[in-house]
């Protein structure tokens, strides 16, 4: 057993109770233990809630509820309140760590231990970050610099498998409720950049874990199909516009204030 006692696992949660429980399972057998685990629900519904305090037992989690569904940025915000542990590992319920994890969350650990201006080390992304200085263990460090030519740039956070300091609200504050999951998570990724967060990238990025979306729990986010189209024309207008976009909001966006 591979135990990591600086870090809580905290799962995000929404209507798949299933994959929930596979994920958890999946760290069990691979002999991964934590400080503690958060399962943070979003307002599932009640066959859901049910199961999930069927399973609380036999996984030892901690579950924190809400009365009703209050979005992607209330729900990261009250588990990543309930973490008492140094670091910590956040994880959708769709993500599942492949054999061999433990060894690079070891690196990421070690790596953000003997650098305390590193902020995040990220498991998992869509597309490789384009702008990357090698560090070690197959990790880089993300460089970000607002005159770099693309939107990619900004994407140095995401809400995808990544272990972060959980102090992390003192430096970027908390996340935007009352909107959708992406804005959420873009607008943490500009407060990230704002606020001159470090990140560490595996670079091997679908290497450590997999995103299952089953047909008995697909994903619960939904998306537009312009957002999606590889079509040449829609592509290359959505990227003009999202350089434009991001720039925009980066350039706007206020630092946060940590004198109090």
């Amino acid at each position: 057993m591979k135990q990591f006692n600086t870090i809580t696992l905290l799962i995000t949660h929404y209507n798949r109770s299933q994959s929930l429980e596979r994920l958890l399972k999946t760290f069990n057998d691979q002999q991964i233990a934590f400080g503690d685990i958060v399962v943070s629900d979003d307002g599932s519904k009640p066959e859901h809630q049910d199961y999930l305090k069927q399973i609380q037992n036999i996984y030892n989690f901690r579950l924190i509820t809400t009365p009703k569904n209050k979005g992607l940025g209330n729900n990261i915000n009250k588990g990543q309140d309930a973490v008492t542990t140094p670091y910590t590992l956040y994880v959708q319920e769709d993500f599942d760590p492949f054999p061999g994890y433990s060894e690079h969350l070891e690196d990421a650990l070690s790596i953000m231990d003997e650098r305390p201006d590193v902020d995040i080390a990220r498991f998992y992304a869509y597309f490789k970050y384009p702008y990357l200085k090698p560090y070690r263990n197959g990790f880089s460090e993300m460089i970000f610099n607002v005159l770099y030519p693309g939107y990619r740039k900004f994407h140095c956070y995401s809400d995808h498998p990544h272990l972060r300091r959980s102090t992390f609200f003192n430096k970027f504050g908390r996340y935007a409720e009352g909107i959708k999951g992406d804005r959420t998570e873009f607008l943490m990724a500009i407060s990230f950049l704002k606020n001159k967060g470090k990140a560490m990238f595996y670079e091997d990025y679908k290497g450590l874990f997999d995103q299952i979306n089953s047909s008995d729990e697909p994903s619960t986010m939904k998306r537009s199909d312009l957002r999606q189209s590889s079509n040449f024309v829609i592509s290359f207008v959505r990227a003009i516009y999202r350089n434009l976009k991001h720039n925009y909001d980066y350039m706007s966006a206020k630092k946060i204030d940590n004198k109090d």
